[in-house]
């Protein structure tokens, strides 16, 4: 009887609790179906109360679930016609391209209206929980950027004297030969302040130092320019944190690998760049939405998941990116260049503008972004980077050369500059009121940013002079305008700004701010690289299906130069065995050379991704060895299966063994050789001169051009440092002591040993292995040399100063030809 009481108490227990149960899930189908509605994508279907339930309860299963499993899961809906609505759990991580293009699709259809409302609903669910969203404000104060050139006679051509003198002067620095220099000044001493929330635009003529101040600003300056001044972001300066993956500096230059696609660069540069504070940020706005029991949009909560989630190969942001800028007809498409076809210039320009958009960075330097588009798609891509400062309080200074008077009034501040020096700098409705105060007039049919470009310029200047003063008019120097600015009511106010301290460290969130080089680790690195590597190596096929037919047919002429029924085991045709094995060194010695123009294509891309923190050297040079390894092992293979026993080698099965390592060391060598060179000499021609004199140096060297004997005892160093050496000697021991070479010759010498001595060959037969090692002890110190050049030899310009001058003077005047 106790039993069946207990028993019924326990059964009134649960019937409360699924009571209870019923009643929460039915105010969170009354949240959730309210929510739905107020959607202006579901304001055409009518939920049934039977589709509210079940979305409630699927909702219910994504809260139940454990914190690290919620952040990647959501609730995906599926429209299933008029007035029919499914939803399922997904993991974000999980779906697939054709699901990522429907559910953009139906996020954003009007790129302009659409993508605000979407701005707009996340702001709302952040600030709904009081999360606050991260700013930037950039702050700097005297900044300069200085140049040295040097001072030229005459025309600073690359002459022959002018490349002599230059050699001299970098390579030995002599005292009694010190050139002239001289200062050249691009940004003159320059103050200002980039606020969040505020979109700026950075206006002045080509040549008045834009860039070099948008790369000032991003950290993003050639360490050979010397740059003074004090440049701050929430108050730290920038050696106290990392500003490259604190802001991302877009440049005017369309740098992409061509083997690519659009959503292929995009995915790797949002792989690389990780996710930043979105993945902070959407665990503090889940957890406080659980709290207080809010349900969220389920659309919005999809896309802020999956854009918060590390390490994927293929993220959802990329699909943003590529609907907004307009690139999502052509997401699938190569990205080609002169000789291949592929996108269109102003694709690619809109692809630079995405590789960096991509990313989690709250700071945008944009470097004329909109050169090459129309004014509408201008206007397209100005209104969205307006709509993504102003709701989520970004901070971006765009540099643009001439925009339309509509793309104009979209920005909220404005920068002018003129001969390196900031002419205005505030609010973009007061420029007029400034240039009016100064005595210049703007017609009223032109166009704002062509009458401040205009009326700086001593040529055009005039005719803006307000006639009403009744004062003819005098030029007004750009100085004298930067005068005026500094005692404007505008330029005290930015003092006034400069001057207040920004906001102690303590009292500010960090988060925005990147302390650290890399978004990834290490492994993640190097699975990053290795991807794109191995896709790479997958477009490029038919190079290296070409390079295999080509040996095949090289192998089946050297059978037939070398047919094994016309050469007998003597001492007159051992010369032609010896002939046959350096013939087959100097093929996979030039099987190298196409990673020649192969590494150069990439090296661009290579040292732009690299100063911006995308990976380290190492990553990059990793992949690009090791997974060159099975190609020189299977071209190793194909030529030893075809030509070993067709040409008559020593028949013994762990000979051909041998003789197949050695020319698989022989070919890695040289392939890492070349490698070396392109990362040493980065440009096409010098390369190749370097390529082809190392290949006549190691084939000279080797030992059968010229015999070992024969070479002054002042170059015998010189057989020891080529890698073909030890091919040579490695392939003629292995051949040459063998059983059947070993019958008796005159002098009471065996056939062998007799011409290994003629040669200068003579070693012992473990010298074999030693070669072994050589060959792959030489592999390994090219790949070091090669991951050491990346990491050093920035600019392919390094060894071409030994030949020019990067900054000239033109008749001791001040001119830059560049």
């Amino acid at each position: 009887m106790a039993r069946m009481v207990g028993r019924d108490n326990e059964i009134e227990s649960l019937r409360i609790e699924l009571a209870e149960m019923g009643r929460s899930l039915r105010s969170r189908s009354s949240s959730v179906s309210s929510s739905f509605r107020r959607d202006r994508y579901c304001d055409d279907v009518e939920l049934t109360e039977d589709e509210v339930s079940n979305v409630a309860l699927q909702w219910a299963a994504v809260e139940r679930l454990p914190t690290f499993e919620r952040l990647r899961s959501s609730l995906f809906l599926h429209g299933g016609g008029k007035g029919a609505a499914a939803a399922a759990v997904v993991d974000v991580r999980k779906l697939g391209g054709l699901e990522k293009h429907v559910f953009m699709e139906k996020l954003i259809q009007r790129i302009e209206d659409d993508n605000l409302r979407l701005l707009q609903k996340i702001r709302n669910r952040v600030d709904k929980v009081g999360v606050r969203l991260e700013r930037v404000e950039v702050r700097f104060r005297d900044v300069g950027v200085e140049a040295e050139c040097k001072v030229v006679n005459g025309k600073p051509l690359p002459t022959l004297w002018n490349t002599l003198l230059g050699g001299v002067d970098f390579a030995a620095k002599l005292p009694f030969f010190e050139p002239r220099k001289a200062e050249l000044q691009i940004i003159h001493n320059v103050s200002g302040v980039i606020k969040p929330g505020r979109l700026t635009l950075l206006l002045g003529p080509p040549g008045c130092g834009k860039t070099s101040l948008l790369k000032a600003l991003s950290g993003n300056l050639s360490p050979s320019l010397k740059v003074h001044g004090e440049v701050c972001y929430n108050g730290y300066k920038l050696d106290e944190f990392v500003p490259q993956k604190t802001s991302a500096y877009i440049s005017q230059y369309d740098e992409h690998i061509p083997e690519m696609t659009v959503r292929e660069i995009l995915d790797f540069s949002a792989r690389c760049q990780g996710v930043g504070i979105r993945l902070e940020m959407m665990e503090e706005v889940s957890r406080r939405e659980k709290q207080a029991g809010i349900v969220p949009d389920p659309d919005i909560d999809t896309y802020m998941k999956a854009i918060s989630v590390e390490g994927l190969r293929s993220n959802l942001q990329t699909d943003y990116i590529l609907k907004i800028l307009g690139l999502d007809i052509c997401a699938d498409t190569l990205v080609g260049d002169v000789m291949r076809r592929g996108i269109s210039g102003g694709q690619k320009k809109r692809l630079t503008t995405g590789e960096m958009m991509v990313g989690p960075t709250r700071a945008l330097f944009m470097d004329e972004i909109t050169n090459g588009l129309d004014s509408s798609t201008a206007f397209r891509i100005v209104s969205c980077l307006q709509q993504m400062v102003h709701i989520t309080d970004a901070t971006v200074l765009v540099s643009l050369l001439q925009p339309a008077p509509e793309t104009f009034v979209l920005f909220d501040d404005l920068i002018l500059m003129a001969e390196g020096r900031i002419v205005y700098h505030g609010p973009r409705q007061h420029v007029l009121d400034f240039f009016m105060d100064c005595g210049f007039k703007c017609p009223e049919r032109k166009g704002v940013a062509d009458f401040v470009q205009e009326v700086i310029s001593e040529k055009d200047q005039s005719q803006y002079w307000d006639s009403t003063q009744h004062v003819p008019h005098s030029y007004v120097s750009v100085e004298a305008f930067c005068n005026k600015f500094k005692a404007s009511t505008y330029g005290k106010k930015l003092d006034e700004e400069l001057a207040v301290p920004y906001d102690t460290k303590s009292q500010t969130n960090d988060t925005a701010i990147s302390f650290n080089r890399y978004s990834l680790s290490k492994w993640e690195l190097l699975r990053a690289c290795s991807s794109r590597e191995w896709l790479l190596m997958r477009r490029n096929s038919f190079t290296y299906v070409f390079k295999t037919v080509q040996l095949v047919i090289t192998a089946v002429i050297a059978m037939t130069l070398f047919l094994r029924t016309r050469m007998d085991v003597d001492v007159v045709h051992a010369n032609l065995y010896m002939g046959s094995l350096f013939y087959a060194l100097i093929i996979l010695v030039t099987d190298g050379i196409p990673e020649l123009p192969m590494t150069i294509q990439r090296l661009e891309v290579f040292h732009k991704q690299k100063d911006l923190y995308f990976y380290p050297a190492w990553a990059y040079a990793i992949p690009a060895s090791l997974l060159k390894i099975p190609i020189s092992l299977l071209e190793s293979l194909v030529w030893t299966c075809l030509t070993y026993y067709v040409i008559g080698y020593s028949p013994e099965a762990v000979r051909f063994f041998r003789h197949f390592l050695i020319l698989f060391g022989v070919h890695l060598s040289s392939v890492s050789l070349f490698r070396f060179i392109a990362s040493v000499y980065q440009t096409h021609v010098v390369s190749m001169a370097a390529g082809s004199f190392a290949i006549l140096f190691l084939l000279m060297f080797s030992g059968f051009v010229i015999a070992k004997p024969s070479m002054p005892i002042w170059m015998k160093w010189v057989f020891w440092i080529s890698p073909v050496t030890y091919g040579e000697i490695s392939l003629s021991l292995n051949e040459f002591l063998a059983p059947r070479w070993q019958k008796m010759a005159s002098g009471n010498v065996t056939i062998g040993n007799s011409i290994l001595e003629s040669r200068g060959l003579n070693f012992q037969a473990d010298l074999y292995w030693v070669s072994v090692g050589a060959l792959f002890g030489f592999t390994l110190l090219f790949n070091i040399g090669y991951v050491l050049a990346l990491s050093y030899l920035k600019c392919r310009h390094f060894f071409c100063k030994l030949f020019s001058f990067r900054f000239s003077i033109l008749h001791q005047s001040l001119r830059i030809p560049y």
